[in-house]
């Protein structure tokens, strides 16, 4: 009789095991794709910080952008078809570091953005 009660009870746990090995199965799948969804390099934590990545990258892009739009005004004033003479003089005096004979000149240090 305990042989047989024995062999009950080893039939009745290999049927529940065989019942919950596919839901766990599935549930540690579904869990692995959904940590992996948030997380993962790929992920929806991934994706806000690169989006993040490309707004700041696009605000140097505009900084550099407008910065080069006033180099490439200054240079046009340089342009040999029609030379700014204050401009012409202004980048020889710092370029060669001269002033007149009876000038002084006082460096300042560059005034801060308000």
């Amino acid at each position: 009789m305990i042989r047989c009660d024995s062999m009950r009870l080893v039939e009745d746990i290999r049927r529940r095991t065989r019942a919950i090995t596919g839901p766990a199965l599935g549930i540690t799948l579904a869990g692995y794709f959904a940590y992996h969804l948030f997380v993962g390099d790929r992920g929806v934590l991934a994706w806000i910080h690169l989006t993040q990545e490309l707004s700041d990258a696009k605000a140097t892009l505009a900084a550099l952008e407008s910065e080069k739009q006033t180099l490439d005004r200054r240079v046009g004033l340089l342009q040999p078809e029609h030379i700014d003479p204050d401009m012409l003089d202004e980048r020889a005096r710092a370029a060669l570091n001269l002033a007149g004979p009876n000038e002084i000149v006082i460096p300042l240090a560059p005034a801060p953005a308000r």
